[in-house]
């Protein structure tokens, strides 16, 4: 205790001696009017605390021993976001943004599956009737070619697959293009727990349509012309010099190529929601992937990993049983001629396509688009306004804005 006088109060336990015996007590002060108070000789005992009966709770975090047990909202921390739709509305992690994406797919399935099927059916047909009717054949190899005839004769074998193909690969562009159109309307609603039919979603994606197909135009002329540059020189040059040389420029062609494209992932969403131009979007692009360049790419990796690890498993067994069931063509493989198969190859193995596009069509878009909305609420606290817009209670009022971007 302190030595102070004033600080010690009668009754109270003496620091040195618990009992109190064998230690004078202070003469007790003058009143008023310079008379001594008479105390009596007998006083009580020293007051003692008794400690608390029980087991002793373990110390609190950050406290010492015999601080007792912590308030009982010790354990309140953060409250837990507002989660009106597939995702809880703070910033996400990896997991939360795969899961966001299945989770539209499961929740939204009418509408996301009316989607994609209907694309990925007329896709498929348009492959197989390119594949079918407009592929020219193959020239066959010649196992006794140089090298520089090898090349050649793979060079006419690409050359005549581009040709059958080019109308099949236009035809999945657009329709591929019109499903990212969608269901980036179908996401955004997903977000604030609000259900969109087809056609609402067809209403409010088609006015941006043209623009979407502009932006991927542009973004593939980008990519071409990087490639272009990075490959030019060696072809010029020509001999072992040329050769060492295209592999080099190929190669940090292909890393530019890839950092634009990244830098330029979320160019998309931006167009569809924030109803800007085309080079408005690429412009919220690059300002909302800065810094996280690295985090999209690593998220993006993962997922196209993801979808061609599912594409396998869909494909390999529907392939099998197409050349099982074309006879002729398994036929060509076992003899070891160059084999063509038929009419029920191509039916067996586009079905199997189809499924393979229902289902990694959205869960592809669902990511981009939540990474735009990832992007979003870290940057610019958009978690606030969607809370807002999905009228979750304590955020003010509900604005008239539907969807992620407006």
């Amino acid at each position: 205790m302190n030595d102070t006088p004033g600080w010690t109060s009668p009754g109270s336990a003496p620091s040195d001696d618990q009992n109190g015996s064998g230690v004078p007590r202070p003469a007790a002060p003058a009143d008023a009017n310079g008379s001594t108070p008479q105390w009596s000789e007998d006083q009580p005992p020293a007051g003692r605390w008794s400690p608390p009966t029980g087991p002793t709770p373990p110390p609190a975090p950050g406290r010492g021993p015999g601080w007792g047990a912590p308030p009982p909202n010790a354990h309140w921390g953060r409250p837990p976001a507002a989660k009106p739709g597939v995702i809880p509305l703070r910033p996400l992690g990896m997991g939360e943004i795969l899961d966001g994406a299945v989770k539209t797919l499961r929740t939204y399935w009418r509408t996301v599956l009316a989607i994609t099927v209907t694309v990925a059916v007329v896709s498929q047909i348009a492959n197989i009737l390119a594949q079918q009717y407009l592929a020219p054949d193959v020239p066959a190899a010649n196992p006794d070619a140089t090298p520089a005839e090898a090349l050649e004769q793979s060079l006419d074998a690409a050359q005549a697959s581009l040709i059958g193909l080019g109308p099949a690969l236009l035809v999945t562009l657009m329709g591929s293009l019109i499903s990212a159109a969608l269901l980036t309307v179908v996401i955004s609603r997903a977000v604030l727990g609000r259900p969109v039919s087809l056609g609402a979603a067809w209403q409010e994606a088609r006015p941006r349509l043209l623009q979407l197909v502009g932006l991927t135009l542009l973004l593939a002329a980008m990519s071409s012309a990087v490639v272009m540059v990075g490959l030019l020189p060696g072809l010029l040059i020509g001999g072992a010099a040329g050769v060492a040389l295209t592999l080099l420029g190929g190669l940090g062609a292909l890393v530019a190529a890839v950092w634009l494209m990244i830098r330029f992932s979320l160019a998309s969403p931006a167009l569809m929601l924030e109803r800007g131009g085309v080079f408005t979007s690429l412009k919220r692009s690059a300002k909302l992937v800065q810094g996280a360049w690295w985090r999209i790419f690593g998220i993006t990796l993962l997922t196209q990993l993801l979808i061609f690890i599912f594409s396998m498993i869909i494909a390999i067994p529907f392939t099998i049983i197409g050349i099982a069931v074309d006879g002729d063509g398994f036929s060509d493989m076992l003899s070891g001629t160059s084999a063509s198969f038929g009419w029920p190859f191509l039916i067996v193995t586009g079905i199997g396509g189809v499924i393979t596009s229902a289902i990694t069509y959205p869960v592809s878009a669902g990511v981009t688009v939540l990474l735009y909305v990832d992007q979003r609420i870290r940057r610019e606290a958009l978690d606030l306004e969607l809370a807002r817009a999905a009228g979750v209670p304590g955020y003010g009022p509900t604005p008239g804005t539907q969807t992620v971007g407006g």
